[in-house]
C-alpha cells in the first residue's frame, strides 16, 4: 500500500554528504511535489531548502526541466512501487487465470489508491516531457518507459498468456484500462467525487475496475 512505501521516506530534507548533492536535489524536490505538486519545484525552493545556492544545482542538472524530470522519474517509481503491492496481494490465488485478473486488478487500484493517498506526486508522476516528435504515440520519460505503465501492459500480457483475453481483445487494451482508471482518478482528486468519503472512493473505484476488465473481455 502508499503508506508502506512512503513511510519513513521523504520526509523532509536532511544535509547532504559530499557528491550526493544531486540525491539531495531530488529529495528535497520530492518533499516539495508531496505538498505542491509540480508547481512546487521551483530551482530556488528546492536549492534552499538543501542550504545551497541556485547555481550549485546546475552541476547536477542542466537546468530546472532537467531537475524536474528526475523528481518526476523518482514520483513514478514510488506510483510503481505502490501498484506493485496491490499486484502481490493476490498472488495466493490459485490458478493462473484468477491471478492474472487479480494482477491486473491491482494495477488499476493501485493506482487510484496513489493518486487518491498522494496527489502531489501523482501529479508529478503522469506529466509529460518527451517532445511530441519523439513521442509516436508511446508512454515514455526520456526515452525510458514509465515504470507504471510497464506494469500495465505486462499485466494485460498476463490475462494474453493465461487466456483470460485473446489477441485481439489485448490489442490497445492498454488505452481504455488507463483511460478508464485515470479518468476515475482525476474525478477523484480533482473532480466532483473529491468530496466523498474514502469509503465511497474504494467502493467506487473497484466498480471502477472490474467494469474496465469486464469491457475488455467482452
Amino acid at each position: 500500500m502508499t503508506d508502506g512505501i512512503t513511510q519513513g521516506m521523504v520526509e523532509k530534507s536532511r544535509p547532504y554528504h559530499y557528491g550526493e548533492l544531486g540525491s539531495a536535489l531530488v529529495e528535497a524536490g520530492l518533499v516539495l511535489a508531496r505538498a505542491g505538486g509540480p508547481d512546487a519545484l521551483r530551482l530556488r525552493e528546492v536549492t534552499r531548502s538543501v542550504g545551497v545556492s541556485p547555481s550549485a544545482a546546475y552541476r547536477h542538472f542542466s537546468d530546472q526541466r532537467a531537475l524536474v524530470i528526475a523528481v518526476a522519474q523518482r514520483a513514478q517509481d514510488l506510483l510503481a512501487n505502490a501498484m506493485i503491492d496491490r499486484m502481490e496481494s493476490g498472488q495466493e490465488r490459485t490458478g493462473s487465470v484468477d491471478r492474472a485478473l487479480a494482477r491486473l486488478r491491482g494495477v488499476g487500484l493501485g493506482y487510484i489508491n496513489f493518486a487518491v493517498t498522494e496527489p502531489g506526486w501523482f501529479a508529478l508522476a503522469i506529466l509529460t516531457f518527451d517532445e511530441p516528435a519523439n513521442n509516436n504515440s508511446t508512454v515514455t520519460t526520456k526515452g525510458q518507459v514509465p515504470p507504471p505503465y510497464q506494469l500495465l501492459l505486462n499485466a494485460l500480457d498476463g490475462m494474453l498468456d493465461a487466456g483470460v483475453i485473446t489477441s485481439q481483445q489485448r490489442l490497445h487494451a492498454e488505452w481504455s484500462c488507463w483511460s478508464a482508471v485515470h479518468g476515475f482518478a482525476d474525478l477523484a482528486t480533482r473532480g466532483p467525487l473529491q468530496t466523498q468519503s474514502r469509503t465511497t472512493i474504494d467502493y467506487l473505484a473497484a466498480h471502477v475496475v472490474n467494469t474496465a476488465i469486464q469491457g475488455i473481455r467482452t
